[in-house]
This record gives structure tokens, sequence and C-alpha cells, in this order.
């Protein structure tokens, strides 16, 4: 830097406003007479309808982020298209604010302007860098705070059918997303919870997104975050430390398809699972039902072949105990056949021993009843008075002068009644 300007001012010799402003105009241009290279952000960026872009740069304090240092600058339409141009096609971010650029500046100065910069050409790498940067400060709190696997770490429900979907409701990635799942015949249940998916507020959304979602846990098996294609500045928004946060410690399992044709976004890297685009998570969705399906196929054809070895077991079985049933009915039935044999001899037995008891009983009681028969009686020398037909037993059967018949053993008597003799009361 040269020394300071010899000027000498007093009240009565002064310098007009006019005159001060030009002599700072030489300088500042005498002194920076070659173009520089610095490197700031982008505060703000506005494209004039005659096709100047004005832009307000900033440089930051590293602590409270408060502005440190702040400039106007300019590109003029002349050279504007093709820096422009150049930086997006280099970068895939078009030229907004927020970013960090490394521009080479010719600094003029204006009596009524003031200190302005006019931007000559972009550095598009620095920017590179300055995101990458950032994406490694955000993978690595991830990693410090140990919330990096946690959502890869959850299981799919099985089924996963139960879907929520994080999206605007307009997006060609949706559509793609509905029209592909619309394919197939499974009766998928699908809820959308609308989203900015770019620009400032698109942060919030997508978290007050997540946060809706959690409050219905219990109704979903999954969360998709699907959004078509875009520049890079675009999907930028899918390295905000906060929405990877957010996923990476959501109860449900994220699927991302967000629309990288090449970079993989942080929230790509915390997910559970990660497609390319929103095409790609329907049929991702779609193949895990196959799967299931499969598997309840398998499960029914080997519970099948399980029921049909069952079975012929059990017919084995049936076949070995009718025959076992057989051979024991069988046993059985000779066995009381036998029994029946040994009974019937013994009942045959007792029966002939118990008719000739009962035959030797009544020989005996023939003899008992033949010793008391008339003729035995008789023979001892009894007799038998009758009187007509009726016997005389009582002395009162008969009366004097009666003719009663005496029967003894050998023949009878006739015999009047002369005298009766009552020897015992009869009473």
């Amino acid at each position: 830097m040269t020394g300071a300007l010899n000027i000498f001012t007093s009240s009565h010799e002064s310098l007009t406003l006019y005159d001060l402003m030009r002599m700072v105009r030489g300088s500042v241009e005498s002194r920076f007479s070659d173009p520089v290279w610095i490197s700031a952000e982008i505060s703000e960026l506005k494209l004039n309808r005659s096709g100047h872009c004005y832009l307000n740069l900033v440089e930051k304090g590293s602590t409270d982020g408060a502005p440190r240092a702040e400039a106007r600058a300019m590109i003029w339409r002349s050279s504007y298209l093709a820096i422009a141009s150049s930086f997006e096609s280099a970068t895939g971010t078009p030229l907004s604010a927020g970013i960090k650029v490394l521009v080479r500046v010719v600094v003029t100065f204006h009596e009524i302007y003031g200190l302005s910069l006019q931007i000559i050409d972009i550095d598009p790498s620095y920017t590179l860098g300055e995101v990458e940067r950032r994406r490694r400060e955000t993978i690595a709190r991830l990693q410090e705070d140990g919330v990096w696997d946690m959502n890869r770490e959850l299981e799919l429900s099985r089924p996963t059918l139960r879907i929520a979907i994080i999206s605007s409701a307009t997006a060609a990635g949706y559509r793609d997303f509905m029209q592909e799942i619309g394919r197939c015949n499974y009766r998928f249940k699908i809820t959308l919870f609308e989203s900015l998916m770019q620009g400032d507020g698109g942060e919030n959304s997508v978290i007050n997104a997540l946060g809706a979602i959690a409050d219905r846990e219990e109704e979903f098996d999954v969360v998709a975050i699907i959004r078509g294609g875009g520049s890079t500045s675009d999907l930028a928004l899918f390295d905000s430390y906060r929405i990877a946060s957010h996923i990476a410690q959501f109860p449900l399992p994220v699927v991302t398809g967000i629309g990288h044709d090449k970079d993989v976004s942080v929230a790509d890297m915390v997910a559970h699972t990660s497609c390319k685009t929103p095409t790609a998570v329907a049929t991702l969705f779609m193949e895990l039902a196959d799967q299931e399906m499969n598997y309840i196929a398998a499960l029914a054809a080997e519970i099948k072949l399980i029921a049909e070895r069952n079975l012929a077991n059990e017919n084995l079985r049936i076949v070995r105990y009718s025959g076992d049933i057989s051979r024991l009915a069988l046993e059985y039935l000779q066995r009381e056949e036998h029994s029946v044999q040994l009974l019937k001899h013994e009942l045959f037995t007792e029966a002939k021993s118990r008719i000739n008891n009962e035959l030797q009983r009544i020989e005996r009681a023939e003899a008992i009843v033949e010793s008391h028969s008339v003729e035995n009686i008789l023979q001892l020398g009894f007799a038998l008075l009758r009187s007509g037909t009726h016997s005389i037993r009582r002395t009162s059967d008969v009366s004097i002068g009666e003719s009663i018949n005496i029967e003894l053993y050998d023949g009878s008597i006739s015999a009047e009644i002369k005298d009766i003799n009552t020897t015992k009361n009869n009473g």
C-alpha cells in the first residue's frame, strides 16, 4: 500500500464533496488498477430487466454470523450470460443467494454511488469445494451425535403397505411415484404429507411433515421422501443437518427418492434405504410386496408339503393300528371264546351237579311220600274208616247206628256204630 495522501485543508481552504469523492476515486482506481480475486457469500442477487445482475456480497463473522464486511457488486449484461452459464454448468447450481463464491472483481468508485465491485469472472471449483466442505461437516456432526446408523438399523414392517409420503402434491416425482405404484394389484395405503421440496422454506417444511407423521406413527409402516430431479442448489436442501438428523432418528424406516442422478445427499446416507428416483421408490415397495407374497406362497407350499407328509404318516399309522386292532380283537375274541367254553363247562358241571342233587332230593322225598302212603300205613296195622265216600277222622264225623266201612291192609269190614266214646276235647 502507498503512503497517505498529502492534502492540506483548513476552515478557509476546504474541499468540496465532489472534490473529495474524485480524490477517493482516483486513489482507489490507482491502487486497484488490476482485477483481484476475493471470496464472499452472495447475500442478495437481482437480475435487472436490462440484463444487468446486481449482487450484495458479504463476509460473516466466525462466531455470531454477523456481517464483518459488505459490498455492492454487479455483472454487466455483456458478460452475465457467459459467467452464469459457465458457473451453473460446472456446479449444477445457478448463481443465487446463500452460496459462497470466489470472484474476480474490478474495484471501482463512483462519486455518487460509492464503492462497487464489477465481477468479471467466477471460479466454480471454490463453490464446489465449499459445498463439499459443508457436507463433510454435516456428516461428521451426525456421526459425533451417534445417530448416523440409527434409521438403517430399523427393520421394515412385513408387509410394507402403509406408506407416508413427503412430497409436493404437484411435483412430477410424486406423479411418477403414484403412476408406477398404481400398476400393481397390491392394496397400498398411501398418505401424502405435503411439503416444500426446495427453497428457503423447504427445510422447516420437510421437518414439519416428519413431525406430523411421527404424531401418527402407529398408522404407517414406512416414510418415503420423494422429489423429482433438479439442480444441485435445489437438492442441496437434503444436505441440511437438521433434515438429516430428523431422518436418522425417525422412529420409522425412511426411504428416499430425491432424484439425484450423480450425487448422494446426506439425507440419502442416513436414510434406511436410498433410491435414485421416485419411480425407483415405487418399484422398491412393489418388490417388497412381491417378496412377501413369494414368502407367503413358499410358506403355503411348505405347509402343504408338511400336511401331506403328516397325512401319509397318519395313514400308515392307521393301517398299522388297523392291523394291530384286528390282531388284538382276534386274540381277545379267542380268549373270550376260551373263557366262554370254560364258563360253559363250569355251568354244565354245576347244572349237572345240581340236577343230580335235586334228583336225589326228589328220590328221598318220594321215599318219604311212599312211606306215608295208605297201603304202607294200613300194612303197619292201621285202618281207614269211611262213611260213604268221606273219611272219618273224629268221633263227631259219625253217629250211633250209622253204617261205616273199615278198610284194612288185606280187605274191608262193614260195621254199625253202637257206641261213641269221646276221649279228647273236640272243641
